[in-house]
């Protein structure tokens, strides 16, 4: 896969991280060749791998599911550096 020098602008962009125009040429580059090698990982066959959550032989440990009070809202927001009407105050993300 080939990235041009725009799409890593936009990527640059979105991530907001500030990526001087002499330098895209060379990151373009750079994401073709990973993305290149991750188009090789997809041709391994995988087929007969058996999913896991560690590379470690073990089972995974449960916890009894049982229904607590909760309720410790207030508490928890005394420790926010801004909350409203119950809830915490985040700066806006999306544009």
């Amino acid at each position: 896969m080939s990235i041009d020098r725009a799409t890593v602008a936009k990527i640059a962009r979105l991530a907001r991280i500030a990526v001087p125009e002499e330098e895209l040429e060379a990151l373009a580059g750079e994401l073709s060749h990973i993305l290149t090698w991750v188009e090789q990982l997809s041709e391994v066959d995988t087929s007969a791998v058996a999913p896991m959550t560690s590379v470690v032989a073990m089972k995974l440990p449960w916890r009894a599911d049982v229904v607590t009070e909760g309720g410790a809202a207030e508490p928890i927001l005394q420790n926010a550096p801004a909350a409203e009407r119950g809830f915490f105050v985040v700066p806006k993300v999306v544009e």
